[in-house]
């Protein structure tokens, strides 16, 4: 298991668009991808509908934890994806 902290840049946050190309990305990979926001929240990041349900605002910390075969790729790729603003 691998995990990383990232901090949402882009100024809309994990609305739509977004939540849908991270859902892309994620279903690319094998392993159980998570992530965890607040308190206590847990999100399947192969799930938009879990991702959106998050409400990730501009601003916020993730912690994305991958699981599985291909964990150090699908954390590398997601990472970057994120903070690189997800093209917006």
């Amino acid at each position: 298991m691998v995990t990383q902290k990232v901090q949402i840049i882009n100024p809309t946050g994990l609305h739509l668009r977004p939540a849908g190309i991270f859902c892309q990305e994620a279903m690319k990979y094998t392993s159980s991808i998570t992530f965890h926001y607040g308190a206590s929240g847990t999100a399947n990041a192969k799930s938009v509908l879990s991702v959106l349900g998050a409400c990730i605002k501009s601003g916020d910390e993730i912690e994305i934890v991958c699981e599985g075969e291909d964990e150090e790729e699908a954390l590398k790729a997601l990472v970057a994806l994120v903070e690189n603003g997800f093209g917006e």
